[in-house]
């Protein structure tokens, strides 16, 4: 079966923090801004649980889709800072919106983590396996950063995003079927990691900024030619919302224009495996996702992982049209 993606769905807390909560470190809004394009970002209340935005994204992505939760057979949730050590966020959010029993496991793959979960999607639906998954990646990512570093607290957001992926049936023609690419390079985990000890991020930055537009212009030209399709046949491109300097680094890299790519980070911050659906949510809320969108996705974390996607947004662009 060829799998789509029928439904995105997103939710952010209500809490705004701006670039000025961070002066006590000793940087300006200008200082922030400058490095990272982040403005300002969400955050949960210390007792806010990111259960609860996970099920908003995904009641969200059903909706979208025009399913109801019986419909769904198969949860997967991308999280590395799930509300407890133990159990993760899957089996908990499939409960609380009604698919008690069905398989729901959480994945951890940093901020690649929505492409991993996607992967792990489009495989149960093409092997038979299941008919319609929920794809949910959640982040309390604000809760991971030390919040005496001024290079890391400035720059995580809070968020949950989801999409729902599909047996396509006629809306899909089996050449389009995603593409999706992943690596990893575990010899390098020490320029980006979260201390067991501390619980907070642990970066190298100028490190992380390298090998992250490496990996995702790589990875994007990777899930093109398994695609069948070149960076230039893409109609938008979702990148993680890392950095605005990454971003701009990897168009640099692929040659592709600004105006094709969406760039939300400076009202979101870096929202780890959430950013990529979040982005893609507001984007078909702007009017920039039209059904048969060739969409092209990519995204780098710790461990070292990244991924990158290639997809025809709700639908093959031939059965689109």
């Amino acid at each position: 079966m060829t799998p789509v993606v029928t439904g995105v769905g997103a939710a952010l807390p209500g809490r705004v923090v701006p670039n000025a909560d961070f002066g006590r470190l000793g940087v300006t809004d200008e200082w922030i801004t400058t490095r990272t394009g982040i403005r300002e970002r969400r955050r949960l209340e210390p007792d806010e649980p990111l259960g609860e935005l996970a099920e908003r994204a995904g009641a969200a992505a059903l909706a979208d889709a025009g399913r109801r939760p019986s419909d769904v057979d198969h949860v997967v949730v991308a999280t590395v800072t799930a509300d407890l050590r133990s159990p993760g966020l899957a089996p908990g959010l499939a409960f609380r919106l009604g698919v008690p029993g069905t398989a729901a496991l959480d994945l951890s793959a940093a901020c690649a983590g929505f492409l991993y979960a996607l992967d792990h999607a489009c495989a149960v639906v093409e092997s038979g396996r299941s008919s319609c998954v929920l794809v949910v990646a959640a982040e309390a990512a604000s809760r991971i950063a030390d919040p005496g570093d001024r290079f890391t607290a400035p720059l995580f957001g809070d968020a949950a995003g989801a999409v729902v992926v599909e047996a396509a049936g006629a809306r899909c023609c089996a050449a389009c079927a995603p593409a999706v690419v992943l690596g990893t390079d575990g010899a390098r985990q020490e320029i980006l990691y979260i201390d067991r000890d501390t619980g907070w991020v642990r970066m190298r930055g100028a490190e992380v900024y390298e090998q992250a537009v490496i990996a995702m212009a790589g990875g994007t030209r990777k899930a093109c030619a398994a695609r069948g399709v070149t960076p230039a046949d893409i109609d938008l491109f979702v990148p993680h919302q890392a950095n605005a300097r990454i971003i701009r680094a990897v168009l640099r890299e692929l040659g592709f224009p600004r105006e094709r790519t969406v760039v939300y980070v400076g009202d979101t911050g870096n929202t780890s495996s959430a950013s990529i659906p979040v982005a893609l949510e507001r984007a078909q809320r702007e009017g920039r996702l039209p059904a048969g969108t060739r969409v092209g996705m990519a995204a780098f974390g710790a461990g070292l992982t990244w991924g990158a996607a290639v997809l025809d947004w709700k639908g093959c662009r031939h059965a689109a049209g």
